[in-house]
This record gives C-alpha cells, structure tokens and sequence, in this order.
C-alpha cells in the first residue's frame, strides 16, 4: 500500500543556512505550562492576607492617652525612649496593623497631627494606642 507521504519520509532534514539548530532546552520550553491566569495565585494569597481594624478607644482611654502625650512634650528635651503602639493603615486593603516602634521622641508637631522621633519615623497622634516613656 502507498502511502501519501512515501515520497518524502525518506529524504534527509532540511536544514537552514541562515539560521542555526534550535537547542532542545529552547525547544523545550515552547511545551511548557502555559500561565493564563498570571497574578491570579498573588491576588489570592492577597484576599487571604489578614488585617486588623482600627480599636476604638473609649472616653477614659482618650483621657489617659492625652495625660501621657502632655507627660510626653514635658520629656521631649531629656531624650527618654518612648514605646509607640499605633495603627498603620495598610496600604492594599481595608484594615491595618498594630505596630510598635521605640525611640527618641524629637517634636509633637499639633498642626500635622503627628509625633515625630529622632529616627524620622512620622507617628499620626490620632492612631496612637499605647505610649510608654522609659
């Protein structure tokens, strides 16, 4: 029986002169997995990522919060170390995280509304939690 193809199945590899061999590594990776869905694995660990809300403080919290920042502005020029727990918004979905930082407390600038240290660290007074002098 003939077949369609028997007058050239048995003609050697045509080869380029211009342009060399693929190496099969190259070839390899044309069958590779294909992505369709690139950043979907991303975009899932990012909906699973968990934040916090903000904590309200009650009357009393405010009150004894405010007592420590006027404690505060009296120690700024003796260069204690002060404890800041505040909330840091974040920055890709609704919520945040509590976050502690300690060091030199350098202004308590009232019109921005934030604490400054002498690391440059900006800390906002509203998201201010706790606050310890050392």
């Amino acid at each position: 029986m003939i077949g369609p193809y028997d007058d050239i199945i048995d003609l050697p590899h045509p080869t380029s002169e211009r342009h060399p061999r693929m190496p099969m590594s190259s070839r390899a990776a044309q069958f590779s997995a294909f992505r369709a869905l690139t950043g979907y694995e991303d975009a899932v660990e990012e909906t699973a990522r968990l934040t916090d809300s903000k904590v309200e403080l009650t009357e009393d919290e405010k009150t004894l919060l405010d007592a420590k920042l006027r404690k505060l502005t009296d120690c700024i020029n003796s260069r204690s170390l002060v404890t800041l727990t505040y909330f840091q918004p974040d920055k890709k979905k609704a919520g945040g995280a509590y976050v502690s930082v300690i060091g030199q407390l350098r202004k308590i600038d009232n019109v921005a509304g934030v604490l400054i240290l002498t690391g440059g660290e900006c800390v906002p007074i509203e998201d201010v939690l706790e606050l310890q002098l050392h």
